[in-house]
């Protein structure tokens, strides 16, 4: 039997980065969860995956949509990670942002976005692989990701410290 708290210490030792899976319905409702589990699946279809708890809320809602965006956080944004890790109603509650191509929520200054249409969803032990079908992408010109490493977060060009 492995040991929980082993587990993630071991895993803790693999970096992450750090992204906000955002989404908003037609009425305008907006949600928005933080992964460590985001990944490219696959160049052709580009399709991108990402692992939420199946215990998530803002899961259920962004599931709900069939779409979301993937929002690389850059170094410069843990406080807007840390809300978006919150349990607050809601998380864009004074806060701007922009819009991606399909009209989902676009955080400023994300490192990176890709706006994506829900592929499929597989049941995996207690989490839930999101399979995203990539329909438009970009990137900032500057700026390092936001990395989770060893159970904190990161500047990836001071990760060495």
């Amino acid at each position: 039997m492995i040991d929980s708290a082993h587990f993630r210490s071991v895993l803790g030792a693999y970096p992450t980065g750090v992204s906000v899976i955002t989404a908003a319905n037609p009425a305008g409702e907006r949600h928005g969860l933080v992964v460590g589990s985001f990944t490219s699946i696959s160049l052709d279809p580009p399709l991108v995956g990402f692992f939420p708890d199946k215990r998530s809320r803002s899961w259920s809602f962004i599931e709900s949509v069939g779409r979301f965006c993937v929002n690389v956080l850059g170094a410069d944004q843990l406080e807007l990670c840390r809300r978006f890790a919150s349990r607050a109603d809601d998380k864009f509650a004074e806060l701007a942002h922009g819009h991606t191509p399909s009209g989902q929520p676009l955080l400023e200054n994300a490192i990176a976005w890709i706006d994506c249409s829900i592929d499929k969803v597989v049941d995996v032990g207690d989490h839930w692989l999101v399979v995203g079908a990539v329909e438009a992408l970009d990137k900032r010109a500057d700026g390092t990701p936001l990395m989770f490493f060893r159970g904190q977060y990161h500047d990836l060009a001071n990760l060495a410290d």
